[in-house]
């Protein structure tokens, strides 16, 4: 199995998608606390529910340096996805490249998803929960969740053999994967391994099975 590879950034890749704020305040610009900030309490709180002024007050900058980078809250929106999408694909690749030591092809999303469901600061997908508050008010939002997806889509075609239904075995991958976000979401931490893994296992063996199947035609 070829190895996945990624470029990652000092302020993107973080391995257990632990809190992103914790970095030193002092090695960072304005922008990046004020986005480092925002990041974080949108996860967590929704981005309906956080106000601009809680975000100015939590990076500590006035309201001039606020605007003067993010003029609107729909642009800071914009841009937190676009900086979640960087940091959850680098933190994807690395951990894929990880497990694919202890599992093979597809059923090494398994162990890649517990990795981050198990994580105490999970919050579900932000691209999932930002398109259901905001999918039908901001356009912008949909085609960037949209285009994080498709990114996704492909990382987890290169767990599978170069083949005609390559595409197709990824994107019922990602489908999987994205019900068992949700499902994870819906249940308490100690629900979520007997229930939305062990059901995203039994989906990902079913696809390997395929999957051998056609490459032994």
């Amino acid at each position: 199995m070829r190895e996945i590879v990624a470029t990652v950034d000092r302020l993107v890749y973080n391995p257990p998608m632990i809190s992103s704020i914790q970095a030193t305040q002092a090695e960072l610009s304005a922008r990046e606390r004020i986005l480092l900030t925002a990041h974080d309490l949108f996860y967590a709180d929704g981005v309906r529910a956080t106000g601009i002024d809680k975000v100015i007050a939590e990076a500590r900058v006035t309201k001039v340096t606020f605007y003067r980078h993010f003029p609107s809250k729909n642009d800071l929106i914009r841009a937190y996805l676009d900086y979640r999408h960087e940091r959850w694909m680098s933190w994807f690749v690395d951990a894929i490249n990880r497990y694919q030591t202890q599992a093979n092809g597809l059923s090494t999303l398994v162990p890649v998803m517990e990795e981050w469901f198990t994580n105490p600061i999970y919050r579900g997908c932000a691209f999932i929960n930002t398109v259901s508050e905001l999918g039908g008010i901001l356009p912008d939002v949909i085609d960037i969740s949209s285009r994080h997806k498709h990114d996704m889509m492909q990382v987890i075609a290169g767990l599978i053999p170069d083949c005609p239904s390559r595409e197709l075995l990824a994107n019922a991958a990602a489908i999987a994967v994205d019900g068992a976000i949700v499902k994870a979401q819906l249940e308490s931490k100690t629900d979520a391994e007997p229930t939305a893994l062990q059901g995203l296992s039994t989906l990902l063996s079913a696809l390997d099975n395929v999957i051998l199947d056609k490459n032994t035609v």
